[in-house]
């Protein structure tokens, strides 16, 4: 990686370039104040700068591209091998960034991975946006989304893993599956191949995606050749096209992190840009942050995080189940999500210090004198975002006020327009979008959409993977997984016999008579039902 600094006049800025490499990299342009107004990728860097500092490319430029040129003190680049990289780098360095002359990218879409959960019964591939610890493996992320569905469509045909939603399919969703017809699946739901050689399958089919395997490539460089000798063009065209996909999916690519991204982030400086911004009384070193998630009504869960010095402050994020309404209401939510966070602080403090029940001031001032006597953090952050316009913030301030805290500073941050909403301001305020206040309330905004997110779909993939077995008392998460691993579905075990069921390992005689009494008197009854986790069991997730 290169990077050198210039003085901001054009003969300067043309006299840098003998020094860019013809390489792919990305390249950050930046204004007199040394602000990142535009990053952009390239496979040659010399060829794409020289077409911004040559004077007489200028003139054939488009009107923004001379305004971008005009705005331009200095530049730097950043070297990488190959161009997909240049692609996920240039995601990551805008999304940190927001420049004001990039549009593409400044959203929080994320992209693909391959995940695959080798703890499952029956694994498959599945696409996702957002990598989390949960025990399964992740490749990615892609940069050519198109050329990653395509070769994962091979890689599934190649080796003939299913591609069915249900977590464990079953002899029903075989009689509806045409996949095993046409030969693009084992069918290891039926056990037309054991559970063994289909894992093995599996593991195979990562050793592809990891770029470890060539055995692949080389079988459709055969099948190319020889339909090319047959004088089948289409599918000897088909099969390059399919090769040239695999390659740019299988090759070993660097993922980026917020490590190994170029520090030009100023926390403090955004926190007191913010401040004055604001008209806050302090500098907002401590944010809270909710955002509120209704994908459907079956889960309504909302989230809050918080910033500690402008970054995040992971250990105290809080997620939420919405209890109150059964209807996407997001005012409602919105409501019940802030009065159950702050409720639960005032009561935790009556309980360390019973003396602030006896006080007739602002309980915000109680509890910030409290903190400072006993040499502890205030409970209460100086800045709350809510996400949303004018309806989410009355919400927000109807609960606090009914709570006592009258003085308690909140805004709501509308994504539409970017608008800032305050209480008792008629007007929304717009900041620039090179403000670094409006970056660093983007990075908290994004952050609690991001967890409110993860927070549905985690009780979605838990409500998918419930079974008739949860009711059962006396058959625990270990007995059910032995159960089904044996068996495999619901409806051979409504087949199996007693004695069967107890030759299951932790499975007495008397417990598989209970499940086969229990199977039989809830034929055809579908149980929709969210179990809860240990999480769930935790205070902070639990109703006030």
């Amino acid at each position: 990686m290169s990077s050198t600094t210039a003085n901001p006049k054009a003969a300067e800025l043309q006299k840098k370039l003998r020094d860019v490499p013809h390489r792919p990299g990305v390249y950050v342009i930046r204004d007199r104040l040394n602000r990142i107004i535009y990053v952009g990728k390239a496979r040659d860097l010399r060829r794409r700068l020289s077409n911004y500092f040559t004077p007489s490319r200028r003139n054939s430029a488009d009107l923004k591209t001379r305004a971008l040129i005009d705005s331009a003190a200095d530049y730097e680049w950043h070297q990488v091998r190959s161009d997909a990289e240049a692609v996920l780098f240039e995601g990551r360095l805008i999304k940190e960034w927001r420049p004001k002359y990039n549009v593409s990218f400044r959203d929080d879409k994320r992209f693909l991975l391959v995940r695959v959960q080798m703890n499952d019964a029956l694994p498959r591939f599945e696409l996702t946006r957002l990598r989390r610890e949960d025990g399964a493996l992740y490749f990615g992320p892609f940069a050519n989304a198109g050329a990653l569905r395509a070769s994962l469509q091979a890689i599934r045909k190649q080796f003939g893993l299913r591609s069915c939603r249900p977590l464990e399919p079953s002899e029903r969703d075989f009689k509806h599956c045409l996949d095993h017809v046409i030969k693009n699946c084992s069918a290891p739901c039926v056990a037309r191949i054991s559970r063994e050689e289909y894992r093995t399958r599996v593991e195979q089919a990562c050793r592809v995606l990891e770029g470890k395997s060539k055995a692949m490539k080389l079988s459709i460089e055969r099948e190319m050749e020889m339909a090319a000798e047959k004088l089948d063009f289409e599918k000897a065209v088909s099969l390059r096209n399919l090769l040239k996909d695999l390659h740019e999916t299988s090759k070993p690519v660097r993922r980026f992190t917020r490590k190994s991204l170029p520090n030009c982030i100023d926390p403090n400086a955004d926190m007191v840009d913010l401040q004055h911004a604001l008209d806050l009384p302090n500098i907002p070193r401590i944010m809270e942050c909710f955002d509120v998630s209704n994908i459907s009504d079956n889960h309504i869960v909302a989230s809050m995080v918080r910033f500690r010095n402008g970054v995040p402050d992971r250990e105290n994020y809080r997620r939420y189940r919405i209890t109150s309404t059964t209807e996407q209401n997001d005012f409602a939510s919105m409501a019940e999500v802030i009065r159950r966070r702050y409720k639960r602080l005032l009561q935790e403090a009556l309980r360390s210090a019973p003396e602030i029940a006896d006080s007739q001031e602002d309980p915000a001032d109680v509890l910030e004198r409290h903190a400072r006597e006993s040499g502890k953090e205030k409970p209460l952050p100086d800045l709350i975002i809510v996400d949303g316009g004018k309806g989410q913030l009355g919400m927000a301030c109807r609960e606090l006020q009914m709570l006592g805290l009258h003085e308690q500073q909140v805004i709501g941050l509308a994504k539409e327009f970017e608008e800032i909403h305050r209480h008792g301001r008629p007007e929304p305020l717009r900041l620039k979008a090179d403000s670094g206040a409006l970056r660093l309330l983007q990075r908290i905004r994004d952050e609690a959409h991001r967890v409110a997110n993860g927070y549905n779909e985690l009780l979605l993939r838990r409500r998918i993977s419930e079974s008739l077995l949860d009711e059962i008392h006396g058959i625990s998460e270990s007995r059910k997984k032995a159960l089904l691993t044996r068996f495999g579905s619901i409806t051979r075990l409504r087949k199996t016999s007693p004695d069967e069921l107890a030759t299951v390992p932790g499975i007495s005689p008397e417990l598989a008579a209970v499940v086969v009494e229990h199977l039989a008197t809830h034929v055809g009854r579908k149980k929709f039902r969210i179990a809860p986790s240990p999480s769930d069991i935790q205070e902070k997730n639990l109703p006030l």
